[in-house]
């Protein structure tokens, strides 16, 4: 059995497809996954049924990554399962709306302004603790809760290219934390 605790030799049985890395990616990657997910979707259901996606589409799309861009397996991961979920809220939400029982999502000041992420697995809390508060407010608006650009510009009453500018400067504030593994 290989050891896939070395990322290189995770990554390279991923791409040839070997179900024993698929099951240690699940097994070591799916918790952490799984809450960025419901922090997005708010729904069990939709959460599982999004964290799936997310897995058959890592399982199709593996051949795509390429570490030497600069990102992480996790946070190619992580970007996968962001959008899934972002698309599956919305998807809910036009739904709803369509019906005309569309409700509004509120989120009050001490929600927004909440930090309790429940990802730390593999240490993402850790590194998020670590970076500049307003770096860090500005991730977890965009990557936890699903925010797209405009809506943390709104949120914040900053420009949108300042937030685009934020949370470019805050993904590289993260790899420096992180380095390349």
């Amino acid at each position: 059995m290989s050891d896939f605790s070395n990322m290189q030799i995770l990554i390279s049985s991923l791409k040839e497809k070997d179900e024993k890395a698929y099951a240690y990616l699940y097994d070591n990657y799916s918790a952490a996954l799984y809450g960025i997910i419901f922090k997005v979707v708010n729904n069990e259901d939709d959460a599982n049924d999004v964290l799936q996606d997310t897995f058959v589409n890592i399982w199709k799309n593996i051949a795509t990554y390429d570490g030497s861009k600069g990102g992480s397996l996790f946070t190619w991961m992580l970007h996968i399962c962001r959008n899934k979920a972002i698309d599956r809220y919305r998807q809910k939400n036009r739904i709803a709306e369509n019906q005309k029982e569309y409700k509004s999502v509120h989120i009050s000041n001490e929600q927004a302004n909440t930090t309790n992420i429940n990802t730390d697995k593999i240490g993402v809390q850790n590194i998020i603790e670590k970076i500049k508060p307003e770096h860090k407010e500005i991730i977890i608006q965009h990557y936890f809760k699903g925010y797209t650009h405009q809506e943390i510009s709104d949120l914040n009453e900053m420009p949108l290219g300042s937030v685009k500018t934020k949370i470019r400067n805050a993904m590289m504030e993260i790899k420096n934390l992180v380095g390349r593994k």
